[in-house]
């Protein structure tokens, strides 16, 4: 029995002893102090077997060694490691090669003609600068239809991404001014030599307006030119027979046809010069002015131009002009000439009301208005939708009366859509006329 007791109190002060001086910061004593609280336990159990030994009459340093070897296994026997099974290697992509797109668009942007870059399904990839100014910007990625809505330009890109083969037709635009292309469609590729297997379309357009203008205006002025100047010719050619026959010895016969032979031939100058204008205004139609002109002084101008006519045929015009400057985007030659037809014919053709009158309007977040207002016996509402066609006259002997072409209002409807501006017609007849250029 003295032996149990002398081992539970060595036991006892072993337990104090650990227990105590373990508070010690060393490294050592606190890897113990770990051990032994995590195999408590393990030595809880060896101690009470040990006192069991000894209780049955066991060799007591039998006890105490067995003891000592089952306290040193617990304390410094290490738990094996289990290694972790390696992680599968991580497969690394090769990075994708970089699209071709980037260079064909800096290569397109430098052009001066449209040009749009296409994908398979006709979706806009790119567009330059000049297909912008062309066709106004189109969202990328859209497709082509979003803003070409010809069904033979949406026809060609079809078959061109169908059979992988260039194409072209020709287009026209209407808005804001008629301009004719040449449009073509052709397929790039990039072989998968040193990269992905790209494939683009390209959809290029030439301007070919300037060459179907020179074409047409040939035809035209072949037919218009002959048209009017076979009467006039024709009287020309009977009047020198004339003097040169029967009236060879009529001094006053020669007098008078010769009077009439110089107003033939005035006419026949200022037709041609009509037509000559009218060709340039069509060839430059699609350029807008971009001069400031102040139409206060212009028509100032243009009603002292006209006051010698309009005192033979004993009109007056009166100007009602705001106060300040009334400024608007042309050019200042080519409004004199719209201004000073419009008043000179509402002085022939109104002479019957004596006054014309000529009103600005230019009220606030309003376009500028020029009304030209006579008080004539009017046009008939049949005729007003053409009065701007070429040769066109409500009556022809009254035109020629007066010594017109009949292409003067022709030539300010052209002057007036290069100004992107509208001439309004408002006419009743018995009442009068109002001509408004509407900026």
């Amino acid at each position: 029995m003295n032996y149990r007791y002398q081992a539970e109190f060595n036991i006892k002060k072993n337990e104090s002893t650990l227990r105590g001086p373990l508070q010690d910061e060393t490294p050592w004593r606190k890897s113990l102090s770990a051990r032994i609280r995590r195999e408590r336990p393990v030595l809880l159990a060896a101690i009470l077997s040990a006192l069991a030994a000894l209780a049955a009459g066991m060799n007591k340093w039998v006890v105490l060694g067995l003891l000592l070897v089952m306290i040193l296994t617990a304390l410094f026997n290490e738990a094996p490691v289990i290694a972790a099974d390696p992680a599968p290697p991580v497969e690394i992509e090769p990075e994708a090669p970089p699209s071709r797109l980037p260079e064909v668009s800096a290569t397109l942007s430098g052009l001066d003609i449209p040009v749009m870059v296409l994908s398979d399904d006709a979706s806009v990839l790119f567009q330059n600068r000049a297909a912008e100014k062309a066709f106004g910007e189109v969202a990328l990625g859209a497709h082509i239809s979003a803003r070409l809505r010809s069904p033979g330009v949406l026809d060609m890109v079809r078959e061109t991404i169908a059979t992988n083969a260039p194409n072209q037709i020709e287009h026209s635009e209407r808005l804001p001014s008629e301009r004719v292309y040449i449009v073509r469609s052709a397929p790039i590729e990039f072989a998968a030599g040193d990269g992905p297997h790209e494939r683009y379309f390209i959809l290029s357009f030439r301007d070919i307006s300037e060459v179907r203008r020179i074409d047409r205006m040939r035809s035209d002025f072949v037919a218009n030119a002959s048209h009017e100047l076979r009467t006039p010719l024709a009287s020309l050619r009977g009047f020198i027979e004339t003097i040169q026959g029967p009236a060879k010895n009529d001094l006053k016969a020669q007098a008078r046809f010769l009077n009439i032979m110089l107003d033939q031939t005035t006419r026949m100058s200022r037709l041609v010069d009509d037509l000559l204008s009218l060709s340039r205004l069509e060839l430059k139609s699609h350029i807008a002015p971009d001069e400031k002109v102040d139409l206060v002084p212009l028509l100032g101008h243009v009603r002292d131009a006209l006051l010698p006519l309009a005192r033979d045929v004993g009109v007056d015009i009166n100007l009602h002009l705001p106060d300040g400057k009334v400024e608007v985007l042309g050019d200042r030659d080519e409004l004199v000439q719209v201004f000073e037809n419009l008043m000179e014919n509402a002085c022939k053709y109104g002479q019957e009301g004596e006054v014309v009158d000529v009103w600005v309007k230019n009220g606030t977040g309003q376009p500028v208005e020029v009304s030209i207002v006579d008080r004539g016996p009017g046009i008939p509402a049949e005729h007003v939708p053409r009065l701007t066609e070429r040769f066109y006259r409500v009556s022809i002997e009254d035109s020629r009366s007066k010594k017109g072409t009949g292409l003067g209002l022709a030539i300010v409807k052209h002057i007036l859509t290069r100004h992107r501006a509208r001439l309004v017609v408002k006419s009743e007849v018995g009442k009068g006329t109002d001509f408004t250029v509407r900026f």
